[in-house]
């Protein structure tokens, strides 16, 4: 289940992130999000309401992953578990938070950024890992990484949009992680749902473009 998962979160090779975004709004921006082609949110868990968010959108929208980000402790990745999250994100190695996502057969994309923590984390359970910041280094930090451990799925975060996703897969990441390039929150103050729409388009299409 989990290596099932994880080929669906790098179909479009995008994850959405949704931080700060209330429940009452959460639905629509999800909705926007995957008409714009993606395949994977992440709700994180420091937004208002969290697990009613996750648990909304997981009942909401079909076919799409919905995962929760920025976990900290094992309570909150078992709470996010129960609310529906098929997957998890974190900023930082946490093997309590691992082990929980282990135990309950949860993909987990964990936060690293030096060669020594990207191993740490995936010999200790991590299924990808999450490049983070990824803007510190840019993509030629992650070609970087890649080069000696290229059988870990790389997927870098923060500072990314359609503007320089392509160079992060370029450089051997399966997937990028992307929030307000995506989730504008002007947009959503304004209604302006479509804006959404073609924010996630166009990074679905940086990454796809070179990939073909």
């Amino acid at each position: 289940m989990q290596t099932d998962r994880l080929d669906r979160i790098t179909d479009s090779g995008v994850i959405a992130i949704l931080r700060d975004v209330d429940t009452d709004d959460a639905g629509a921006v999800a909705d926007a999000v995957v008409d714009g082609g993606v395949t994977a949110l992440e709700v994180t868990v420091d937004s208002p309401n969290a697990m009613a968010s996750i648990e909304l959108i997981s009942d909401r929208v079909e076919d799409v992953l919905v995962g929760a980000g920025t976990v900290l402790d094992a309570e909150t990745a078992r709470a996010a578990q129960l609310a529906g999250a098929e997957f998890l994100v974190t900023p930082t190695v946490n093997r309590d938070v691992i082990r929980t996502a282990n135990s309950y057969g949860t993909p987990i994309v964990v936060g690293a950024y030096t060669p020594t923590e990207v191993l740490e984390a995936y010999q200790g359970g991590a299924d990808a890992v999450k490049v983070f910041p990824a803007k510190t280094g840019g993509p030629d930090h992650v070609a970087a990484i890649g080069g000696p451990l290229s059988q870990i799925p790389l997927v870098p975060t923060g500072g990314v949009g359609a503007e320089n996703a392509g160079a992060y897969i370029q450089a051997g990441a399966v997937a990028v992680g992307v929030g307000s390039s995506i989730v504008d929150h002007n947009a959503i103050a304004d209604d302006s749902y479509g804006r959404v729409a073609a924010n996630a388009q166009s990074v679905v299409e940086a990454v796809s473009a070179t990939r073909d």
